[in-house]
């Protein structure tokens, strides 16, 4: 692989013409492009790089048996760069577990190319790597113009709909609540979708649209064929540099005030609620446990509990959980022992993941997966995939999920007005992009 690397006067201008370059380059039906951008947000332990994958060299084959066994495999054949994401169903591969809910999307459980192109945007160069031209690559891209998109005419467009209406959504809650009584378990991820049906987007419109709209540090958009993801996520699942591990959990959601001394009684709200710090609580002694199950004996610590973070549409809770992975376990070890986050899942892990199947009437597929990288010495980072539109352009069906955790001591009302809050920035994305009309 070689490196051409070149100076721009305006690197994130220059990365929309990157990306939309490489739609044109992927525009067929096995097409592939993987962008992760940290839209220039500061973030605990760095975001995720900006970076754009395209191509693929090859497609990793999964059986949907043992996908991270398959993928260490294919890793270790031919030690490279592999970008992709595990889908949340992948658990029924690691415990006795079942999907039930209709697949509407046709996303697979896990898919990971190594690709022909990789292109990074550091402070104010473009480095391009692949096998081939590189300098042809980055003549092609300056050519590019990302705002000659051609569009769908929209014309107003279906309604975006809810699956669960407010009063099945806090009735279920209540269910809940009657669980942890029991003692099943003591906190519970409840996601509900978003959807619209018979539905043409542009992709790449709406995920710019989002981006303005609700930029974050673990900002993906990915095309798989006529399959994509646009996602706008402030969560990392898990990092791996050298033999250190980090995983960064959110629990704990509050918006934003419309003034300066209401921001911050907002801020200080969410730090002081006592219910918000009994989750984040809960989620970090879960995350503990997971790391420590490839960590070194006494390595696994909390470098930060309870810091609030500012974006714009909220405030997050965000606590930091570090381990030294130990000398006898793999990268992908690191990955199958924590997965899927406990963030989305709830506590006891197991038990939580058999009630969300229950309980639930959509299947979470990509969502509540993980979105990453993996390099060529088995170093990696992937965020937890929440905050994020899915689309099948063949079949026309867009969705988006948000969830909240549930607690014994939760507002089934309040609970059902922080999933509206989650919703609100992709909602009016696509809301406006519907309105707009014709290009």
């Amino acid at each position: 692989m070689t490196s051409e690397r070149v100076p721009v006067d305006d690197v994130q201008a220059f990365q929309w013409q990157a990306l939309t370059w490489a739609l044109t380059q992927q525009s067929r039906e096995d097409g592939f492009v993987a962008f992760l951008t940290n839209n220039q947000i500061a973030y605990p332990n760095d975001p995720f790089p900006n970076r754009l994958f395209v191509g693929a060299k090859r497609v990793v084959s999964f059986s949907d048996v043992d996908t991270f066994r398959e993928l260490y495999r294919a890793h270790a054949e031919r030690p490279g760069y592999l970008v992709g994401y595990f889908g949340y169903d992948i658990k029924n591969e690691l415990e006795a577990l079942t999907s039930h809910n209709p697949d509407r999307l046709g996303f697979p459980n896990a898919y990971f190319v190594e690709p022909e192109w990789m292109i990074d945007f550091v402070d104010n160069e473009v480095v391009v790597s692949g096998e081939g031209d590189g300098k042809a690559v980055l003549r092609e891209i300056s050519l590019a113009d990302p705002l000659d998109r051609p569009g769908p005419s929209r014309n107003g467009g279906p309604p975006i709909q809810c699956r669960v209406s407010a009063e099945n959504y806090q009735a279920t809650v209540r269910r809940i609540q009657q669980h942890i009584l029991a003692g099943d378990v003591y906190e519970l991820n409840y996601c509900i979708e978003f959807f619209a049906e018979v539905i043409d987007l542009d992709p790449l419109t709406v995920y710019r649209l989002l981006n303005e709209r609700s930029p974050m540090p673990f900002s993906s958009f990915l095309k798989l064929g006529d399959r994509y993801v646009m996602g706008a996520s402030p969560e990392r699942f898990l990092r791996k540099q050298g033999q250190s591990l980090l995983s960064q959990p959110i629990k704990g959601t509050i918006r934003r005030g419309k003034t300066p001394d209401e921001d911050v009684a907002l801020r200080e709200q969410l730090l002081n609620s006592e219910k918000e710090r009994a989750e984040n609580l809960m989620i970090v002694d879960l995350v503990r446990n997971d790391l420590a199950r490839s960590a070194k004996t006494g390595s696994v610590r909390v470098d930060e509990l309870f810091g609030i973070y500012g974006f714009q549409q909220v405030y997050q809770m965000i606590s930091t959980v570090s381990a030294t992975i130990r000398d006898s376990a793999t990268w992908v070890d690191a990955i199958h022992n924590a997965f899927p986050m406990g963030s989305m899942t709830g506590a006891p892990k197991i038990r939580a993941m058999e009630l969300i199947d229950e309980l639930e009437v959509s299947r979470r597929g990509v969502y509540s997966g993980a979105i990453g990288f993996i390099t060529p010495n088995g170093n990696f980072d992937f965020n937890v995939v929440i905050r994020t539109l899915l689309y099948n352009a063949e079949t026309h069906y867009a969705s988006f999920s948000v969830g909240s955790a549930i607690t014994y001591d939760a507002d089934p009302e309040q609970e059902w007005e922080e999933c509206l809050l989650k919703a609100r920035a992709i909602r009016e994305v696509l809301e406006q992009y519907l309105a707009a009309g014709t290009h």
